[in-house]
Parts: C-alpha cells; structure tokens; sequence
C-alpha cells in the first residue's frame, strides 16, 4: 500500500479521514484554498510521483465550488506524475438532467463526465448514481457502488416485522426491490405526478402495506416534498411505522423543517456521502457512514482486485 496517496478536497474531509482510518494510511497533505477574489488555489504538498491517488470529493453543494476543486486537483495531480488517478465521488452532483426530456435544456451529467475525463481523471469510483445510465456517459471505467448493504445491517439489526419496501417512483423500483430481496419483505411503488422539478404529488399505491411497517428508498433527498408526500399517502392507506433509507441526504431548502415536522415519519436513515451540518442536524435524521464500503473499494482497485462483489 505504500503507492496509495489519498486527498481530499473541502466538501466531505471527515468521510476522507474515515476512509483513511479503515484502510489505516494517512491522508495526504494538500492545499486547497481561495485566492483572494475566491478563486480556487491547489498545491500538492506531498510527492506522488508514480503513485496510485485517490481523490475524496463529493460534488454536493455548494456544487460549483466542490466540482471545480475535484478538477483543479486532479489536473495538479496529474501534472505532478501521479500514475493514475481516481476520483471518489460518493454523491456525484449535476446528476438529474440525464436526458433531454424538454426543448433546449442541456445533459449535464454528461457535461460533468467530460470535465473529469479532460482534467485528467484515470478511473470513477462513485455510489448510488441518480440514473444507472450515467456510468455510460464517461469513456473511462466506473465503479458503481450501492448503500444498500450498509442501510439493510441496519434494518436487520432493528429486527422490523411485516416490513414492505416501497419505491416513491417509478425511477428507484430497482433500488425498492433490492432492499425488499434482502429483508425478505414485499415491494410497493407510489405512483406520482411532478408538479414542478421539485415538487411532486402521490396519486397511487400499488402494493398492499395496510398495517405494515415500511421502508421508503430512494437515492437522494433534497427539499423533501417527494418524500413528506409519499409519507402523506402511506399514512392514509394504513401503513403503520414509516422509515426512510436516502442514500444521500442533500436536505436543501425547507427541508429539515418540513421532516421536523412530520409526524407520519418514524426516522429518515441517511449516509454519510454527503456531509450533515451542525444545523441541519435533527433527532428525526440519523446518518450511516459507508466509509468502509468505500475503503474497500479503494483497496480492491488499488490492489487490482475484482470490485463487482461490492456492486450487489
């Protein structure tokens, strides 16, 4: 393991040092700053001449200035020799405009693919992508990990009886039934209509969860209407205990009011992907770290070792 250098930019240092814990290495010494007009300044303080680099960065907000320090290093990393260069991305940002499903709007999850193609990236390790399809925008190899195992432990540790895993979309029916194989329960998915990019209304349960405890899955939270909507609905169609497993908690707008204050809703489960704020922090919102998960990811593409059992 001497060869393996792993950085951090800003957006999720304490998910890097949690990384670097489980693989017991330090995590490599960097400069990233702002110039005084805000520009981002990058120096690498470490020789990584001919070394195998792993860049931690989640592109959560602020998008824009995470998105462009996970660049700026990369292109120093490269320019300083480093042999290859991976970037880690847990939550991989400017996601949801997958496809031109209007007039005249852009892909931008292609157009992030390119940026880290360009700057220098070798390799993608990222987890619980927004759209599976997102893996084929970029030219290079992509690991695509999922939290899944890590929010099951969990629920299997809690010993829930007549659970049902329920999808709040069409989108995370795939996601709904890997969590529904692995607690041994039944599936669910809420037929919605969005009203407008973030808000959306439950129209349909198809799935029996009268007097069942359930879990709502999905990959991401933002403002938390899909999810206080799709909470609304199962309360009137008799579900009991209503939890919640969101791969990345983005909780943006109102948000951490609105999960406060529904009372429909036992426990939002979140990972650690994206870090939680001292102020955003609520007793209804409990995070689940995946460093593990992705440590050894890193060991295994370090050690060029196969990947694809952590995909399950």
């Amino acid at each position: 393991m001497d060869k393996l250098a792993i950085f951090s930019g800003n957006a999720n240092l304490d998910l890097a040092k949690a990384i670097c814990q489980d693989l017991k290495v330090k995590l490599q010494d960097a400069l990233v700053g702002r110039f005084s007009e805000g520009e981002i300044r990058v120096k690498i303080n470490e020789n990584v001449r001919g070394k195998d680099v792993f860049i931690v960065q989640p592109t959560c907000p602020p998008s824009n200035d995470n998105l462009m320090e996970l660049l700026i290093m990369i292109d120093a990393l490269r320019r300083a020799s480093a042999q290859r260069i991976t970037a880690v991305i847990p939550y991989f940002g400017y996601a949801r405009q997958d496809r031109k499903d209007q007039p005249r709007v852009p892909i931008t999850a292609k157009l992030v693919a390119n940026l880290l193609t360009v700057a220098g990236a070798n390799r993608i390790l990222t987890m619980d992508l927004h759209a599976g399809q997102i893996q084929g925008f970029f030219d290079i190899p992509v690991d695509h990990l999922f939290s899944v195992s890590v929010f099951v432990d969990h629920f299997s540790k809690m010993n829930i009886k007549d659970l049902v895993a329920v999808s709040p979309d069409v989108g995370s029916i795939k996601m709904a039934r890997a969590y529904a194989k692995r607690v041994s329960s039944s599936l669910a998915i809420i037929d919605k209509r969005r009203i407008s990019p973030e808000k959306a209304e439950a129209i349909h349960i198809m799935g029996e969860v009268e007097g069942k405890n359930v879990i709502i899955v999905d990959d991401m939270v933002a403002t938390g209407s899909s999810l206080i909507e799709a909470v609304g609905a199962l309360k009137k169609a008799n579900a009991k205990a209503i939890y919640a497993a969101i791969a990345h908690g983005i909780l943006s707008g109102p948000a951490i009011e609105q999960i406060s204050q529904c009372k429909g809703l036992e426990k939002l489960l979140i990972s650690d992907s994206v870090p939680l704020p001292p102020q955003k922090q609520n007793s209804k919102i409990q995070v689940l770290s995946v460093a593990s998960l992705l440590a050894e990811a890193i060991k295994r593409i370090h050690k060029e070792e196969s990947v694809s059992c952590l995909f399950d």
